[in-house]
């Protein structure tokens, strides 16, 4: 996290989320608040999970008010327990109240995407298949919530279009087929003297056979398989390529496809369908 603090995308998000927030201040807080007025609030759990952005939030904390004073109890990737402090926050009133809801709003989701992670990690327990994340993600929030994944115990996939070549389905549709699109993208790749991985998605045996046969490539998608399916496949394949299984697979089914031997397992799930952390700051008096 020390590292993302650092990262000009990071630091921008928070700066906007500073603008939604806050605007030209927070009026309530200083309408009702005597501006002197020095106290202390903790930051507590409300609910079981994994923490992910302590570290964030307390640099939000010192970025409203470089004189208050931020302890933290709890670290990033820790379990943490309904009713456990989190954190301890002393100095101005007001300045912690106009934090107060930036600081909570990336705690509670980065803390549920850690959660969840953690929770499809546990099912994978004993078998040598890693769960990933995708690109579906908060627009803005991507290096933060894939770095939650990470926190969680998950492994990421790629971070976007740049760092890595993903031929999808309507890529290989619109190029003519898997044949051009693999032969494309390797003359694309030498041209521009791009040293990026390949992974392609396959919907059926047949294409899965088709790129086997082509070869060329590192990873194999194997996208809406069925468990016995994605077996079949990744028998087939028999570590020539890595292999990933991606489409509608939840907690409850993930274990039967990672018992297949496939070596990754992809979830939007980590990112966009997640429950965040229930998290709250309370004065203390």
């Amino acid at each position: 996290m020390e590292e993302l603090l650092k990262h000009p995308l990071v630091l921008q998000l928070i700066q906007m989320a500073f603008a939604e927030d806050i605007g030209d201040g927070d009026h309530t807080s200083l309408a009702c608040i005597n501006k002197e007025a020095q106290g202390k609030s903790v930051i507590v759990a409300k609910e079981k999970g994994v923490l992910a952005g302590v570290t964030l939030g307390k640099y939000i904390f010192e970025q409203v008010d470089p004189r208050l004073q931020v302890t933290i109890h709890k670290n990033d990737g820790e379990w943490v327990n309904r009713e456990e402090v989190v954190m301890t926050i002393t100095g101005s009133d007001i300045s912690m109240l106009t934090a107060e809801r930036t600081v909570l709003n990336f705690m509670q989701r980065l803390s549920g995407i850690s959660t969840i992670t953690a929770t499809y990690v546990k099912e994978l327990a004993g078998l040598h298949t890693k769960i990933l994340d995708t690109r579906k993600t908060t627009p803005g929030m991507r290096l933060l919530e894939k770095w939650a994944v990470k926190n969680g115990g998950g492994s990421n996939h790629r971070i976007g279009l740049y760092d890595m070549i993903l031929l999808k389905d309507n890529h290989n549709d619109f190029a003519g087929g898997i044949a051009n699109a693999i032969a494309r993208t390797k003359e694309y790749l030498a041209k521009h003297q791009l040293n990026l991985k390949i992974e392609i998605e396959t919907r059926s045996m047949d294409e899965v056979k088709e790129v086997v046969a082509i070869g060329g490539i590192n990873r194999i998608m194997l996208d809406n398989f069925t468990p016995q399916q994605l077996k079949e496949a990744v028998q087939y394949i028999d570590g020539r390529f890595e292999t990933e299984a991606s489409g509608g697979i939840t907690l409850q089914t993930l274990r039967s496809y990672a018992e297949t031997g496939v070596d990754y397992i992809s979830s939007g799930a980590l990112t966009h369908s997640i429950k965040s952390l229930d998290l709250s700051m309370r004065a203390v008096k």
